[in-house]
């Protein structure tokens, strides 16, 4: 099996990975419905810098394509938190340049801060619509993205308190990747 392969690797060493990932590299077609034969739409609408512009990318493609992903995703996207929208795109972006490690610390730094409620309940208030109450109606803080902050977002990246530690993974055992 792939993963159980993957998971014996001591390494991060490119050519390794794609080695051990080329003995499974049957040829598949794809599915109509597969995400992966929507790669070209994924890439035109959300290659964008905001979340404004992601939106309008897929509105102006659900409305030119009819196409029903267009027309969920955009769906959900308005159903999120504003301010998880934002945090997510960044998270994103910052972790095409960190190594896994880095975005494990990042991603685990987010979610304390997300459920410690520094900066909203919208974790909570999403548990709350979702699970508790099942009314699937949220009431985010702040309610729209124009209203999400600088400092409300770089808050969610900022280091934890005295009381919490940083994530510290056990990287010392594993041959590091240099580039």
């Amino acid at each position: 099996m792939v993963e159980e392969r993957l998971g014996k690797l001591a390494t991060d060493e490119p050519s390794v990975i794609e080695t051990s990932l080329a003995q499974y590299g049957d040829l598949v077609y794809l599915n109509k419905r597969s995400i992966l034969s929507k790669l070209e739409v994924v890439d035109r609408c959300f290659s964008h810098d905001t979340i404004e512009e992601i939106i309008d990318a897929l509105e102006k493609e659900a409305a030119d394509s009819y196409d029903e992903w267009c027309t969920t995703a955009l769906k959900k996207l308005k159903e999120a938190s504003p301010l998880s929208l934002i945090v997510s795109l960044r998270s994103i972006r910052e972790g095409r340049f960190q190594s896994l490690d880095q975005c494990l610390a990042r991603e685990y730094r987010i979610s304390l801060n997300a459920i410690s409620r520094r900066v909203s309940s919208d974790f909570f208030e999403g548990v709350r619509a979702r699970l508790v109450d099942k009314d699937f109606a949220p009431k985010w803080d702040p309610p729209s993205l124009k209203e999400v902050s600088k400092d409300m977002v770089d808050c969610n990246f900022s280091p934890l308190s005295e009381f919490e530690p940083e994530l510290e993974l056990p990287t010392a055992s594993r041959e590091p990747f240099m580039q």
